[in-house]
């Protein structure tokens, strides 16, 4: 069963370098002392922050910095491109009007990259 996912779950980028932390803000959604997460906490930086370094071939900026390199692929600073919320969830149980994320949840980055959660931040509540 999937757990449900809070404020310091680990995530993953497909192109990113390193992991990441999501952040989400403490707004009527407390779940065991943490905030909880729901399928809306997408935001680029304030929810969803870099992931080092991108290596997604279709970033401007990875490639831009691969014509500097003269073709040799080269990673660029990692700018989350996060327009829409994640996948899934669990639209059974609800969080602020939300479905709750999910630790078996997705997210698309602009950029072609998919993020996944590789540890939901907490290990009681499950969705």
């Amino acid at each position: 069963m999937p757990k449900c996912v809070c404020s310091g779950a680990m995530m993953q980028c497909t192109f990113g370098v390193a992991p990441s932390t999501l952040n989400v803000l403490p707004t009527n959604r407390v779940m065991e002392g943490t905030p909880g997460a729901t399928i809306m906490d997408f935001i680029p930086v304030t929810n969803v922050p870099p992931f080092g370094m991108c290596s997604a071939p279709t970033n401007p900026a990875v490639i831009a910095t691969t014509a500097a390199a003269l073709g040799v692929p080269t990673p660029a600073p990692c700018v989350p491109m996060t327009v829409s919320p994640w996948i899934a969830g669990n639209p059974k149980v609800l969080l602020a009007n939300f479905p709750i994320l999910t630790d078996d949840s997705q997210l698309m980055c602009t950029w072609l990259g998919m993020i996944s959660i590789k540890q939901a931040g907490q290990l009681i509540v499950e969705a």
